[in-house]
């Protein structure tokens, strides 16, 4: 029982210890948030007076913000406005920009050739299509988690379908 209260002595002799050491380096590094006490009591100590620097000239007072806020929302109105009120693109065919014409020269009347209309007609070739088939295929199965043996087959059939889509497109 002795090594019992002996413990709890020295522990409260070190918790002691502790509490003063943090007061002391409060009281040398000072706080923004708290008062500072001193060891003798623990009552707040009295700061210095913070002196304001001595003023050249009366400032003018400061306007309050609601005052802002009303010219902010003035000022969004009368943007509001001028957007409604002016004319848009399309509204006024005389509002439309004039551009002056090329001048012309009066060439002599020839038949003019025959015109030729080329049409293309887009071709994907069928390894790409089967390439971007699974290709789809596997992020199905990834979104589903799906890992297993068949995804890695359609994984290799996809870059066997895809180089044999590079080497088809390749001109």
């Amino acid at each position: 029982m002795a090594t019992d209260r002996d413990e709890q002595q020295r522990q409260q002799q070190e918790l002691e210890e502790i509490r003063r050491s943090f007061a002391e380096m409060g009281a040398r590094m000072g706080s923004l948030f708290e008062p500072t006490y001193t060891d003798d009591v623990l009552q707040p100590s009295p700061r210095p007076a913070v002196q304001a620097p001595p003023a050249t000239a009366p400032a003018a007072p400061e306007r309050p913000r609601w005052i802002w806020a009303g010219a902010l929302a003035l000022l969004f109105l009368a943007g509001t406005s001028f957007g409604w009120i002016l004319p848009k693109d399309g509204d006024d065919p005389e509002a439309a920009p004039v551009t002056q014409a090329p001048p012309t020269t009066v060439q002599p009347k020839a038949a003019a050739p025959p015109s030729t209309v080329i049409k293309t007609v887009p071709s994907v070739p069928e390894e790409c299509v089967d390439a971007a088939q699974l290709a789809d295929e596997i992020i199905s199965r990834l979104n589903r988690n799906q890992r297993d043996n068949t995804l890695a087959l359609a994984l290799t059939d996809y870059s066997v379908a895809s180089q044999a889509c590079r080497k088809e497109a390749s001109p």
